[in-house]
């Protein structure tokens, strides 16, 4: 028996709470605030996560990059994006290095 990724567990989970009751659920209540609010939310987590890097302690910025990972799950749930896309594409960048993919971005300044 092949052992599911925590990653893969926790979308699960909250994917399963899509029309939940936003009452009881706080994954139910920011999905029925809307993708805005769920990125708002990401973000917000993103700093939290940076600045625990820098300003406290390794146990804060466990916890502050759990709190990242789940709200950027509950965005991949929101948008209908499934993390085998994102594992997909990850993958893809371990063919060849950073600076190349980067280089390669039509975007790049």
């Amino acid at each position: 028996m092949t052992e599911t990724h925590p990653i893969d567990r926790l979308f699960d989970v909250i994917r399963s709470r899509k029309g939940a009751d936003p009452e009881t659920s706080y994954t139910a209540k920011l999905f029925a605030q809307g993708t805005l609010k769920i990125a708002k939310k990401l973000g917000e987590e993103g700093v939290e996560t940076a600045l625990a890097a820098v300003a406290e302690s390794r146990e804060a910025l466990v916890g502050e990059s759990a709190d990242l990972l789940y709200h950027l799950l509950v965005l991949w749930a929101a948008c209908d994006l499934e993390p085998s896309a994102i594992y997909s594409a990850l993958e893809a960048r371990t063919q060849r290095s950073g600076l190349a993919e980067k280089a390669a971005r039509p975007d790049k300044a």
